[in-house]
């Protein structure tokens, strides 16, 4: 091997090897069932006004962060819309938080999936973070306290809701 396809060679690796730490340490948060939820006051989608999960408090929450280019939140869109439609007078709401996105092409995404629950949006990685995601969608389950129930780390359909979400619920 010639000491230019060795130079190569360990460049290759290197790269690689800082890909591989990226994928393994994304999402610097590391929360758990448990855990207080990561909260932060956010501007509404569409605007104006901010709101936060704070001010859910008292119900539980089925948090999901999405983004418009995520071609799973689109399947998933209308079956959180039911969801909420569904649970909403019972003490339970819905929270999308748009995440790794611009604010024209989150708008665009709830023009062609119109939700009736409240939508926030994340500027940058920055909730990303915060909620430890390794992708989108991700779905977070946070109780009347504000303690996370349930991390659900890919799309919702409605028998996960029935399954996964539903039981907990039943606590209230």
């Amino acid at each position: 091997m010639s000491a230019r396809s060795l130079v190569v060679f360990l460049a290759v690796l290197a790269v690689i090897g800082l890909l591989a730490f990226g994928l393994l340490n994304k999402g610097g948060a590391k929360i758990a069932v448990g855990d207080p939820v990561p909260d932060k006051v956010l501007p509404r989608l569409p605007g104006p006004g901010h709101s936060s999960l704070a001010e859910e408090r008292g119900k539980w929450v089925l948090v999901n962060l999405w983004a418009s280019w995520c071609i799973p939140c689109r399947e998933e869109a209308p079956v959180l819309e039911r969801f909420y439609r569904r649970e909403h007078g019972q003490g339970v709401t819905v929270v999308g938080i748009n995440v790794q996105d611009n604010e024209d092409d989150a708008l665009a995404f709830l023009r062609a999936h119109p939700t009736t629950y409240t939508q926030l949006r994340s500027v940058g990685n920055e909730r990303s973070a915060a909620f430890g995601t390794i992708g989108v969608p991700e779905n977070f389950l946070v109780t009347p306290r504000g303690r996370l129930a349930l991390i659900w780390r890919s799309p919702v359909d409605d028998q996960i809701l029935r399954e996964r979400v539903v039981p907990l619920l039943a606590s209230r």
